[in-house]
C-alpha cells in the first residue's frame, strides 16, 4: 500500500504552479461540500443513527486518511464531518435549494480546478489515477500546513520526489 508521502508526492507532481495550488484551495473544498450536499439525500435511520450516502462516503474517506497518518487523518475526519454537516443542512432545504447549491458548488469548483490546471499546463492527477479524487482534499490541507510553517519534514520528502513549487519571478531590468 502507498504511504502518505507516496500519495502526496504523486499528486504534487501535477501541482507545482502556485496559481494551480491556490485554485485548489478554493475549488476542492467547494467540490467536497458539493458532494456532501448532493449525497445527503436520501437519509435514513439505522440502529438509531441517521445515515446518508454522504455519511458513508465520509466514513470511507476518514478511514483512508487515518490509515495514512493519525494526525492528518484526524484533521481530515473533522473536516469531512463539517462538510457532511453542511451538506445535511443544505439537503434539509427545499429541493431547489438542495440541488442548486449542490450542483452550483460542484460546477464552479471544477471550473476553478480546470483554470488552475490551465496555468499548470498539465491535466488533473485523477485522470491518470482515480485515487487523486480522495488525495486532493488531503493535498490542500497539507499545503495549507506548509504555508503555516508546519510539517517541514513532510514538505521536504514531497519536494524530493516531485520538485519544489515553481516560483514566478519577474525579470529585473537594470
Amino acid at each position: 500500500m502507498k504511504s502518505l508521502v507516496d500519495h502526496l508526492s504523486q499528486y504534487a507532481a501535477y501541482h507545482r504552479d502556485p496559481r494551480n495550488i491556490v485554485s485548489h484551495f478554493i475549488g476542492i473544498p467547494m467540490i467536497v461540500v458539493a458532494v456532501a450536499v448532493l449525497l445527503s439525500r436520501p437519509e435514513s435511520q439505522v440502529a438509531g443513527l441517521w445515515l446518508s450516502p454522504a455519511v458513508l462516503l465520509a466514513l470511507f474517506a476518514a478511514g483512508f486518511y487515518l490509515r495514512l497518518e493519525l494526525a492528518l487523518g484526524m484533521l481530515m475526519s473533522v473536516l469531512m464531518g463539517l462538510s457532511v454537516w453542511a451538506g445535511h443542512v443544505l439537503a434539509a432545504q427545499s429541493t431547489l435549494v438542495w440541488l442548486s447549491s449542490g450542483i452550483g458548488l460542484f460546477v464552479v469548483g471544477w471550473v476553478i480546478q480546470f483554470v488552475g490546471h490551465y496555468y499548470e499546463g498539465r491535466k488533473p492527477a485523477f485522470v491518470d489515477d482515480v485515487s487523486g479524487l480522495i488525495v486532493g482534499p488531503l493535498f490542500v490541507v497539507a499545503e495549507l500546513a506548509f504555508l503555516a510553517g508546519l510539517r517541514h519534514d513532510l514538505k521536504r520528502q514531497i519536494e524530493e520526489r516531485s520538485g519544489p513549487v515553481r516560483v514566478k519571478r519577474k525579470d529585473l531590468v537594470v
